[in-house]
């Protein structure tokens, strides 16, 4: 087994691992962590399909892409805890 595959199964557990959390938890904060989670098994398949071997240079567009999507991420997850907070104090008024 290859490292890039090791990198791409385990990618792919992780992005399981996520949807089955965001799907059976209740509480919006365990989604958001299950989502970002999600993410991460994303980025971890992307930057394991930009291996072509031993001999050619690795593919600098999906580590572009998994860049792009960090600050997306970050930005999004910050967004979403904001949204949180908010519906929380609303809900205790």
């Amino acid at each position: 087994m290859t490292q890039a595959l090791i990198y791409a199964l385990t990618g792919a557990v992780l992005f399981m691992l996520g949807v089955r959390a965001t799907l059976l938890r209740v509480s919006l904060l365990p989604r958001l962590l299950a989502l970002n989670i999600c993410g991460a098994g994303v980025f971890l398949i992307f930057v394991s399909l930009a291996y072509r071997g031993d001999s050619l240079p690795v593919d600098p567009v999906p580590h572009a892409l998994v860049l792009t999507g960090l600050v997306v991420a970050i930005s999004a997850t910050a967004l979403a805890l904001a949204l949180n907070r908010r519906l929380r104090e609303m809900a205790d008024e």
